[in-house]
């Protein structure tokens, strides 16, 4: 149908970093949207070799300027490549076989590989922050998921993969960085605010009540990045979920009504996941008595139960 047919060119965009990129004009657009579509431009080897020299510019510039990256860019570099590269040969053997089980268990896959990148990303956090992660991933993924394919996209059979494993790599991309950033955020605003924390509990406040503005202040920090990307989106910005439908032949239209379901949806999904995340979390700052009790990263807590009073 046409709604399945205008995101098949995206099914290689569903990495664990996913972002909405160009790569959506490699695969050829079909017609079922009764549109002649104006011509597909194939990326070949030698367009390949030059993006390849492009990086390697950027680390000869980056080792002469001394800024010490050049090995990381490369490294990563390398590794996107590999990564590109493997899910593409695994959607397209997920989209053959057509299974909702095999459909699922990639899901689930991609979501565990991203609670481990979250947890590398955020920087200054306890340890034992592995499963409100995962929760806060598994809620977020599920829920946007489920409103974008049963509530918009409606593709048939409902687990399509072509529609389903795409918007789960699109999603995880962005609750990994919302994660992270509120993660990050709050435990070093909550470490400079510790003699106004103590101060509020000496005088009868809840945790609640003494962590509720390092938990705004998380919030708002990253929603930044998500408010400035929908202010420019059109008139500076041409998103690469629509530019990638354009350049595959498809209706301009119809690309930037897609790319705004996904803004709007990725805007509430960052502000859910934010928000969960911290709801999760925002306990373990304090003791069993409620007590404030700064958490650095060599702090071991539990979701599930207050830090414990040091010794």
């Amino acid at each position: 149908m046409a709604t399945l047919s205008l995101l098949t060119p995206l099914a290689a965009q569903a990495t664990l970093t996913a972002q909405p990129t160009l790569a959506a004009h490699a695969t050829l657009a079909t017609r079922s949207n009764g549109l002649q579509p104006a011509g597909t431009y194939i990326v070949d080897q030698w367009g390949l070799l030059v993006a390849l020299a492009m990086i390697l510019v950027a680390a000869a510039i980056s080792w002469a300027l001394r800024l010490e990256v050049s090995k990381s860019l490369l490294f990563s570099a390398a590794r996107a490549a590999l990564q590109l590269l493997a899910m593409a040969l695994i959607i397209q053997w997920v989209i053959q076989q057509n299974n909702v089980i095999i459909v699922f268990s990639l899901v689930a896959l991609m979501i565990v590989g991203g609670v481990q990148i979250t947890i590398s990303r955020a920087k200054g956090i306890p340890h034992g922050m592995a499963l409100p992660v995962f929760l806060t991933l598994l809620i977020t993924t599920l829920l946007i998921m489920g409103i974008l394919v049963e509530a918009v996209i409606r593709p048939r059979p409902w687990y399509s993969p072509q529609v389903v494993i795409p918007i789960t790599g699109m999603i995880l991309g962005n609750t990994v960085s919302a994660t992270a950033v509120a993660m990050s955020r709050f435990y070093e605003s909550m470490r400079s605010r510790a003699d106004e924390i103590d101060m509020m509990l000496a005088l009868g406040a809840t945790p609640w009540e003494s962590s509720r503005t390092s938990v705004l202040s998380a919030i708002r920090l990253g929603m930044l990045p998500t408010v400035a990307t929908l202010a420019s989106s059109g008139l500076v910005l041409i998103p690469g979920m629509m530019a990638g439908q354009v350049i595959a032949g498809l209706d301009p239209r119809g690309a930037a009504a897609y790319q705004l379901v996904i803004l709007y949806a990725l805007a509430s999904l960052t502000l859910t996941s934010a928000s969960l995340i911290l709801l999760l979390i925002y306990k373990t700052s304090f003791t069993s008595r409620d007590q404030y009790s700064p958490v650095t990263s060599d702090s071991r807590v539990s979701v599930f139960g207050n830090l414990k009073p040091r010794s």
